[in-house]
């Protein structure tokens, strides 16, 4: 008897209400493990979707966010929901495999008893699996895909690109792939990717003549219906990462053109048209609202891994947003029923790869362990013991970032330190060794640069309001996604509600608070002005790390939060 993946929730759940262990000896015992992903066949469009893997080849585990609060229209709507506040919205029960996918809750013990998630053998044995039911499905990449690793930094994002092409993906869009510079991302579609991959994104432009640097969308035939596949790479790529290394491209939303896109493919005979976004999704939700025609946005770049996708009218109809979470961990599977050139219907499932529920792919096993080779003896370097999970992932901190900020005030001299809000990074469970692969997970960039300025308060509070408005601006547009800025030596207050210029409050070093014309010397790293220098941050944590041998739990200074009382986008 076959079941679906309701069913196999709703006897995990039982299982844990019973008071059974979910120990991973008895869930990898359990025969349903095996059947969580036979997913029926449906329609005839069918098209997968994972982004931002931030090149994990290797099964990791990745903590979920307890905050990720919304404000405005936002406020108490998909992705701004977590822990069972999420779940609840979703019908996702707990204590079971999809809460510790798509939640924070009872990470450490689910952890132990799920395992890993994601890679990259693994993901291409789950994509195998589905394309054996589903005839010229598309895999979809949307992004973030060649940086965020160590190998993918020393191999200039090379290690990525083979294991892409190993994978079978069809179509790309981009946002970090930029920080590799513009000629070598030139020189991966015209080589390696040329007649395999389509590289689409119709938002960058050449910045003199605005024309097109690459295909703006691709149509593809698939069982008799014409699907056009539209790009949209991350719209502010030269602000959010140094601007010198695509000097001569332009990026933006840019809703006209992507309303001339869609009407083109239209006049082309695409009977589905569907958006490879990079834009976040609070921003695609809002281009939803806007923009007529688009049967499906399959979104990126803010990491939030949505079970269900939400349904947006516009004035040509409506159209599905999605979001397929980060690192690998997920596959997004979207059937539609077409008939009569019309979408009649469709079906959505989000994927957790699990990777001790997929056995890896021996192809893709055998091209990550020759990509790894050269590397491993420097990845595998022993720096130290972590005594507590580390993580990245929240609006304010996280204790990897802590341990970062930490290390540079220490290390440097600073009074105070700022670390990058970034989303991508893996989560180390207590007890672990703390490897120079899992630091570099945290801060491989090809501008890491540590950094050490005086900085007047005055500077310190514009930076930082500047900083929470890109991630609390009540209008989407003018979002530009990851979280707010990592502070260490100095506490402060927020309030996500206020206009730009009053959410930083009552900043104080040390009890005393931050004096406008007063000069601070403060550390931080990843600046994206052309020319900077200095120690690669890498080498300033891993010489700390080295020193204390042992890392004893870490407190996330985070702020007092203003006004968010009654906000599912928190746990207290």
């Amino acid at each position: 008897m076959s079941i679906n993946r309701r069913e196999f929730m709703q006897v995990m759940g039982i299982a844990a209400a019973g008071g059974l262990m979910l120990n991973a000896k008895s869930i990898l015992a359990n025969p349903l493990s095996e059947r969580l992903y036979d997913i029926p066949k449906f329609g005839n469009v069918h098209l997968l979707h994972f982004t931002d893997c931030h090149a994990q080849l290797k099964p990791i585990y990745f903590r979920e966010p307890t905050v990720n609060l919304g404000v405005g229209q936002a406020l108490g709507r998909p992705p701004h929901l977590v822990g069972e506040k999420l779940l609840s919205y979703m019908g996702v029960k707990p204590n079971t495999s999809d809460a510790y996918a798509f939640s924070t809750i009872n990470f450490e013990q689910a952890a132990h008893a799920y395992g890993k998630v994601g890679g990259f053998s693994h993901l291409s044995t789950l994509v195998k699996r589905i394309k054996a039911t589903r005839p010229g499905a598309l895999l979809l990449d949307g992004g973030d895909t060649w940086q965020g690793s160590a190998t993918a930094l020393w191999t200039n994002g090379q290690d990525m690109v083979d294991a892409c092409l190993e994978l079978g993906v069809d179509v790309m869009t981009a946002h970090w792939e930029m920080t590799l510079g513009d000629k070598r991302v030139k020189e991966i579609v015209e080589n390696d990717f040329k007649g395999k991959v389509d590289f689409v994104a119709q938002n960058i432009k050449t910045t003199d003549f605005g024309d097109q640097v690459f295909s703006p969308y691709v149509l593809k035939e698939m069982n008799g219906v014409s699907v056009a596949i539209i790009g949209q790479a991350f719209p502010y790529t030269p602000i959010a990462n140094p601007r010198h290394l695509v000097p001569e491209w332009s990026f933006g939303i840019q809703e006209e053109n992507m309303q001339k896109m869609v009407d083109e493919a239209r006049s082309k005979g695409a009977k589905v048209v569907v958006l490879l976004s990079h834009n976040g999704m609070d921003v695609d939700l809002k281009l939803a609202s806007r923009i007529r025609g688009i049967d499906a946005i399959m979104g990126g770049h803010t990491h939030d891994g949505m079970p269900v996708p939400t349904i947006v009218e516009n004035p040509g109809g409506k159209t599905l947003v999605t979001n397929a979470g980060s690192n690998s961990k997920f596959l997004g599977v979207l059937d539609f029923d077409v008939r009569a050139g019309e979408v009649k219907g469709f079906k959505y499932r989000l994927l957790p790869v699990f990777s001790n529920f997929l056995p890896a792919d021996k192809t893709m096993e055998a091209l990550i362990n020759k990509i790894r080779s050269p590397f491993e003896m420097k990845l595998n370097e022993k720096l130290a013991v972590t005594q507590d999970t580390l993580y990245r992932r929240g609006n304010f901190n996280g204790t990897f970032d802590q341990l970062i900020i930490d290390a540079l005030m220490e290390v440097k001299g600073a009074e105070i330190a700022f670390s990058p809000g970034f989303r991508w990074g893996t989560t180390l469970l207590p007890n672990s060794d703390i490897l120079m692969e899992h630091l570099m997970d945290q801060t491989a960039t090809t501008y890491s640069y540590s950094t050490v300025t005086d900085m007047s308060g005055s500077t310190i509070k514009s930076v930082m309001e500047d900083v929470a408005d890109n991630l609390f601006n009540p209008d989407p547009y003018y979002q530009q996604g990851g979280d707010m800025v990592r502070v260490g030596g100095m506490t402060y207050s927020i309030d996500p509600n206020a206009q730009i210029g009053a959410r930083i409050q009552d900043m104080r070093l040390n009890g005393k608070l931050i004096e406008a014309n007063k000069s601070y010397k403060v550390a931080g790293w990843a600046p994206v002005s052309e020319g900077a220098t200095g120690e690669p941050v890498w080498d300033v944590v891993a010489g700390w790390l080295r020193a204390q041998k042992t890392v004893s739990p870490r407190k996330p200074n985070t702020p007092r939060i203003i006004g968010v009382e009654g906000n599912p986008g928190i746990i207290i």
